[in-house]
């Protein structure tokens, strides 16, 4: 995609759901890079950049600065390969982000990297020092050494604790005049009106990031930019449309009800940071309203454990807890109201990985009613591995699936085959699959086809061309579809 003044080049997540990193390369040549994410399930760059090569392919040389829109590895896994590479520039990204951005990559190198401290403090250490917190709707200017004048804004997105949109605006003014401002709205206006104003040309490109759907716990909803001359969608959901959050409430607790009956285990495979959080702070809701209603009905609510077996995922908590200064209104009214979302009084954490097996043999002997939720999101590693090697055969066990599974992960197999008897194959190794299976997509971090739709409907300014990203090809082609059908032909969609 080009256009007089700038050019956007995809290195990845263009034709699936991971390795996000798109470039806004100035028509003089200098350039950005809009995050810089891991491939997974199989998913590789255009330039051959996969999960198991993960080396930067393109040139660095040119790229003034890394903006990141959230830490979801996915969208940063490569930032230690692209400092490898030759990357020195400032790495922009809100202020939540900018306390889980280190966490994440510490973990990430520690898995794919090294465990060697030294090399890890080495690496941390200029990781800091490269960070630059962008507090949310303040213009951030990046210094390209050309005419065009490029700026960043971060809005929030709405998909996990410190998610961003991105605005790009580029700016070109002919030489005297006099100065100009700016607006709320972003528009530049002469100071004077009555002189001669300064000749000023801008151009403004919106990158979504992952945008979250509304009414999702924790988090406040996206607001759509005031306008935007190109935008680059996130499509992961282009093609489905989300359980609403009372449904979604009633399967969840209908899940649970089950487990309290027949004792049975309900595991969660869940990323590490966003659906953990939010998924305690609905369970503390459910379990709230629940002890007391339905005890005279013989459910136990009171043995329900909550366990949260994941290092990283306690410590992200930890942190969602120290931000919640970030958290929408609901649930800053539950903590005045004496409540602790995050902490609640049947909630277990587990960090060690003795205790992790201990968990593992004793919920494989003993019916014990819990809830366990353990990393990874898509079952391609971690602890939740196995938990689903002890507990798959059980047919008193429930996997709940809450977030999206990209092909060729473990968890889309178990999502595909495990409602028909089938089996998956974890460190290689058949597992036949007699649990229960379920998937709620109304826990989804991602905004469905109608909340992207509105993204962009809402807009004042509309943009001229919109182009589909992180996203299945049918979810591609169906967004792409709904977006022609509900706004008109006058926005050129490319897929």
């Amino acid at each position: 995609m080009t256009n007089d003044e700038f050019q956007l080049l995809h290195h990845g997540a263009i034709d699936g759901v991971t390795g996000s990193c798109h470039e806004l390369r100035l028509a003089e040549g200098p350039g950005i890079l809009i995050d810089c994410g891991m491939f997974q399930g199989g998913e590789y760059s255009s330039g051959g950049a996969s999960e198991e090569y993960p080396e930067i392919e393109f040139p660095v040389a040119h790229i003034k600065a890394l903006v990141v829109t959230h830490v979801h590895i996915d969208h940063v896994g490569r930032i230690p390969y692209l400092m490898a590479a030759g990357f020195d520039g400032p790495i922009y990204c809100s202020e939540p982000s900018a306390v889980l951005l280190a966490l994440v990559l510490e973990d990430a190198v520690k898995i794919g990297v090294t465990r060697d401290q030294r090399l890890l403090d080495i690496f941390l250490t200029r990781l800091k020092e490269l960070i630059s917190p962008v507090p949310y709707g303040m213009w951030r200017d990046i210094d390209t050494g050309t005419a065009t004048r490029l700026s960043i804004k971060l809005q929030p997105a709405g998909h996990i604790l410190g998610s961003a949109y991105v605005l790009a605006r580029m700016r070109t003014s002919t030489e005297g005049g006099v100065p100009s401002v700016e607006d709320p709205a972003g528009q530049v206006m002469a100071i004077n009106p009555s002189l001669t104003p300064v000749t000023n040309h801008q151009s403004l490109v919106c990158f979504s990031g992952d945008l979250g759907a509304p009414y999702a716990p924790l988090l406040p909803a996206p607001r759509s930019p005031w306008r935007a001359d190109m935008l680059v969608l996130e499509s992961t959901y282009g093609d489905g449309l989300h359980q609403g959050r009372r449904e979604r409430r009633v399967r969840l607790q209908g899940i649970i009800e089950a487990a309290l009956q027949n004792r049975g285990v309900v595991l969660v495979p869940a990323f590490s940071i966003g659906r953990t959080q939010e998924l305690l702070c609905e369970l503390e809701d459910i379990i709230h309203r629940n002890r007391t209603r339905f005890a005279a009905a013989g459910l136990p609510w009171e043995e329900l454990e909550i366990i949260v077996d994941s290092p990283l995922a306690n410590r992200f908590t930890e942190v969602y807890r120290e931000l919640a200064a970030f958290w929408d209104r609901e649930a800053c009214r539950r903590v005045r109201a004496g409540r602790r979302p995050l902490a609640f009084e049947q909630l277990t954490t587990i960090n060690q990985h003795e205790d992790h097996l201990s968990a593992v043999d004793y919920l494989k002997r003993k019916a014990r009613p819990c809830v366990v939720i353990a990393a990874s999101g898509m079952c391609s590693g971690g602890r939740i591995v196995n938990y689903l090697k002890a507990l798959l055969g059980d047919v008193r066990t429930d996997i709940l699936f809450v977030g999206y599974q990209a092909k060729g992960t473990p968890g889309r197999d178990i999502q595909t085959y495990g409602p028909r008897g089938g089996y998956v194959v974890l460190d290689g190794k058949r597992y036949d699959i007699r649990a229960q299976v379920h998937t709620l997509s109304g826990y989804s971090a991602h905004a469905d086809q109608r909340n992207l739709v509105d993204f962009v409907r809402r807009m004042r300014h509309r943009p001229k061309e919109v182009r589909l990203v992180h996203g299945d090809k049918s979810a591609r082609e169906a967004l792409a579809d709904a977006l022609r059908d509900q706004l008109g032909e006058g926005i050129l969609v490319r897929i």
